[in-house]
């Protein structure tokens, strides 16, 4: 499995919730797909949390490619994206 975490900031948030809603959308019917998610934070309304969970590197690679997310980065200056910082990490599911 592989993780993805991280944030961004955002300047529109209501501007953007349509694309957010259409990269959520795509992302999670993608092959591979376990959680895709992102989150406003409750005492920071212009900081989105980011979690996604792929079943393998191949997934993620794929989806790194694709075409809702091209959309998605083509719409980050309209919507005022800055201070992405988003990281991915190989894991072992384990119940806890």
């Amino acid at each position: 499995m592989v993780i993805v975490e991280g944030t961004f900031r955002i300047a529109d948030l209501e501007t953007a919730r349509p694309h957010m809603d259409r990269m959520i959308t795509a992302s999670r019917a993608e092959p591979g797909c376990l959680e895709y998610a992102y989150a406003i934070d409750l005492l920071d309304p212009h900081l989105v949390r980011v979690v996604e969970r792929w079943q393998n590197q191949d997934d993620l690679d794929r989806h790194l490619c694709s075409r809702h997310l091209q959309d998605w980065r083509n719409a980050w200056q309209t919507v005022g994206i800055t201070n992405r910082s988003l990281r991915s990490y190989a894991a072992e599911p384990q119940v806890i």
